[in-house]
């Protein structure tokens, strides 16, 4: 056992972390997916089975990432950019539809399909970090700040925009930290969000019929004002989800097939499930469990001795953490529904695996600044 321990790379506080959220995740994808494996002739394992191999693929690459040295990350991000665009651009003409939302990509052959804002996402954040570690002595110029930041960010967050309207702004919301840390000025913040609302403004305006989603949009803020609304349904049946659960949970009602549930019991509203099942004791568990991450996360970066390290490490962090809690904040009723997976807990594929790259990226970074401190000590 003791061998194993020394072969985990990185901060180990983080890794029982995802370990434990993990694991906290199957049984209840087994409970949430009552109605899928009805729909699929009853057979209730198929969707628990799926996951635990997913999640056991993603601590495979969380742990292969961890070893590689993150440096190279900064010269690989112009790259990752360059391919950033291209697939956005695909995945809204020509994507796979879900929901009537073009997000998905499908890989020829092999048939697996992967949402290109995960692969955005990720791109995004290494490449801000590059550029805020490299032009610290340019943050004062807007011209420089305008077209190297700001102008790449709202590039890739408005080709998501279309179909993605959620994920879209949460990764400007962790752009926008990671440029705050980076030193960029708070006036340049004020212009640039002026600008944004302006032009989403007037695009809704102009081109109401090219915003496809526009609708789904509008229909979720009403619904979220008006309880009675029938966008409600899924909201509605989380709610009595947690009220059931109570402070302990209903332990014992882990069959699947003998309560309602929301038909994504075990990915959008999978933190009604925990609470119906684990209780607010569980509910509280896993708020201390993402809020765990991200302080090791700022405590990792507040090692780092190269900016480029505290900045990617704060990016990836501030960005898992605001899913999360995203996810969360609808479950019980305080966000609009967003469709966001909670990280290393909802069923899913390979964003899963984008989740595990981006802790793997950290986990590389506290490593390697854990030998640096080791060799300053000897």
């Amino acid at each position: 056992m003791q061998g194993i321990y020394n072969k985990i790379y990185g901060d180990k506080v983080i890794w029982g972390v995802i370990i434990s959220l993990a694991l906290m995740s199957i049984p209840i994808v087994y409970v949430g997916t009552d109605q899928l494996a009805q729909l699929r002739g009853g057979n209730f394992f198929y969707f628990v089975i799926k996951h635990a191999i997913i999640l056991l693929g993603a601590f495979v690459i969380a742990y292969h990432v961890s070893k590689i040295k993150h440096g190279y990350l900064s010269r690989l991000s112009l790259i990752l950019m360059v391919i950033t665009v291209p697939l956005l651009l695909y995945t809204m003409l020509a994507g796979h539809s879900v929901d009537s939302a073009e997000r998905w990509i499908k890989i020829p052959i092999i048939g697996l399909s992967f949402q290109s804002s995960d692969f955005a996402k990720l791109a995004v954040t290494i490449y801000l970090a590059r550029v805020l570690s490299r032009k610290q002595g340019k943050l004062d110029d807007f011209k420089e700040v305008l077209k190297h930041l700001f102008f790449p960010v709202v590039i890739i967050c408005g080709l998501i925009l279309k179909s993605d309207f959620s994920t879209a702004a949460l990764i400007m919301g962790g752009c926008f930290i990671m440029m705050f840390f980076g030193g960029v000025k708070i006036k340049h913040f004020a212009i640039i969000s002026g600008l944004i609302v302006l032009l989403f403004t007037l695009l809704i305006l102009l081109f109401p019929e090219g915003l496809q989603r526009l609708l789904t949009w509008v229909n979720r803020l009403l619904a979220f004002g008006d309880a009675a609304h029938e966008g409600n349904y899924q909201k509605n049946l989380a709610q009595a989800s947690i009220y059931d659960g109570g402070a302990i949970g209903l332990w014992f009602d882990i069959l699947p097939g003998n309560y309602g549930q929301p038909p994504q019991a075990a990915s959008d509203f999978i933190y009604a499930t925990i609470l119906r099942n684990y209780g607010l004791v569980g509910g509280v568990f896993t708020i201390v469990m993402y809020l765990v991450l991200f302080f090791r996360s700022i405590k990792i970066a507040r090692k780092c001795t190269k900016l480029f390290s505290t900045l990617l490490v704060i990016g990836l962090s501030s960005g898992l953490v605001l899913q999360a809690f995203s996810n969360m904040a609808v479950a019980v009723g305080l966000f609009p529904v967003t469709g966001q997976p909670l990280p290393m807990v909802s069923m899913g594929g390979t964003s899963l695996w984008f989740t595990a790259i981006s802790i793997g990226i950290i986990l590389s970074v506290s490593r390697e600044t854990s030998s640096s401190k080791n060799e300053e000590i000897a």
